[in-house]
């Protein structure tokens, strides 16, 4: 298979991630007989110091035309008077949303599992993680709050804001569809998060992903309330398998999950249009204050890389190597710092990169 993937290093330790995952699909396509192209776009915080904007036309175009898209991080300190003494519309996580918008990118997959030799980071106590955890956040990226008209107003002399939260009935019918088809090849069990006591939305919300369960006889579907979901999220984790739900929401609960896994630093994620195109990008930020220093961590990346393998090409063999070999070298003990622990081996960046290559055979 030859396949174009379009590049987005980004900001801070963007480029260094980014590197290590291409090395991990190179040496896919050398033990299994694919081509991986890369063309690089900027966008970010490097594209407004290129080009004044956060992601240009003709960047966008090129995404377009590629088979998939991986994304490092973009952004900087919040500080940052360069990028975010600015307008909105300007600042580096805007190009993230025009992306989204741009290529459709209405569903996003964040995985949250605990790897058993990182037990003893995650913050909760042992009798809570039991036999660990491994579940899906499927959140709706290009509705909601976040897209919604919004203004800000003096009424009677007092300033007022408003954000609009709107979704139609083919913007839920979509992302749910996609939830019950990955909801098939895992334990086939949805939890559906809403706030359906107090919104129109979430009536609406609830009623169209309970037309779509009709299709999926196998799956079990329950629903939660928002605040009643992220309760259980941290007492009892591993009743979850897939987690559907809307935008805001799902912004809230995948970071909620991810900080149950002990570091951010282990989780990939993956945002798919219509069809099999997706943008693939770890669940972290671009941690400006160690770029450049050879420290940060690869694996949500790597692991992002391999979900473009399975989502996008379809190549779940060469998936599931990428799996097995991140999950050996970390039963070897080898640890980048922000996974560090008594007993193991510190590792740089561009290392751990070489040995996840290493074990792919």
């Amino acid at each position: 298979m030859n396949c174009k993937i379009v590049t987005i290093p980004g900001d801070g330790i963007g480029p260094e991630i980014v590197r290590e995952a291409c090395k991990v699909l190179d040496r896919v396509g050398e033990v299994y007989g694919h081509t991986f192209e890369y063309q690089e776009i900027l966008m970010g915080g490097c594209s407004i110091d290129a080009y004044g904007v956060p992601l240009t036309d003709e960047a966008l175009e090129t995404a377009r035309q590629s088979d998939a898209v991986l994304l490092g991080a973009v952004g900087g300190n919040v500080g940052n008077s360069r990028w975010y003494d600015v307008a909105p519309n300007l600042r580096p996580e805007a190009g993230l949303l025009a992306i989204r918008k741009g290529l459709n990118l209405f569903a996003n997959i964040r995985p949250a599992y605990l790897y058993s030799e990182l037990a003893e980071a995650c913050p909760l106590k042992k009798e809570i993680i039991g036999n660990g955890f491994d579940m899906v956040i499927m959140r709706e990226l290009t509705g909601g709050l976040y897209f919604g008209e919004r203004h800000t107003e003096e009424v009677d002399g007092v300033l007022q804001a408003t954000d609009t939260l709107t979704y139609n009935e083919n913007e839920i019918r979509r992302i749910a569809i996609k939830a019950f088809d990955i909801a098939m090849k895992r334990r086939k069990h949805v939890i559906s998060v809403d706030k359906a006591n107090v919104l129109d939305s979430s009536r609406l919300w609830r009623k169209v992903v309970e037309e779509v369960a009709k299709d999926y006889p196998e799956v079990k579907l329950e629903h939660m309330l928002v605040d009643n979901c992220a309760m259980p999220l941290v007492m009892n984790p591993g009743q979850f398998d897939v987690v559907l739900t809307e935008n805001m929401f799902g912004d809230i609960l995948s970071d909620e999950a991810s900080m149950i896994t002990g570091s951010i630093g282990m989780l990939s994620s993956a945002s798919l249009n219509e069809s099999k195109f997706g943008m693939y990008e770890p669940s972290h930020g671009s941690a400006p204050d160690i770029a450049g220093l050879g420290i940060a961590n690869p694996i949500a990346t790597i692991l992002s890389a391999a979900m473009m393998l399975r989502y996008s090409f379809d190549l779940d063999r060469e998936a599931d190597a990428v799996e097995a070999a991140v999950q050996a070298v970390l039963t070897e003990g080898y640890r980048t710092v922000d996974i560090m622990a008594e007993g193991c081996r510190k590792v740089g960046t561009a290392q751990m990169g070489d040995l996840i290559v290493k074990h792919i055979q």
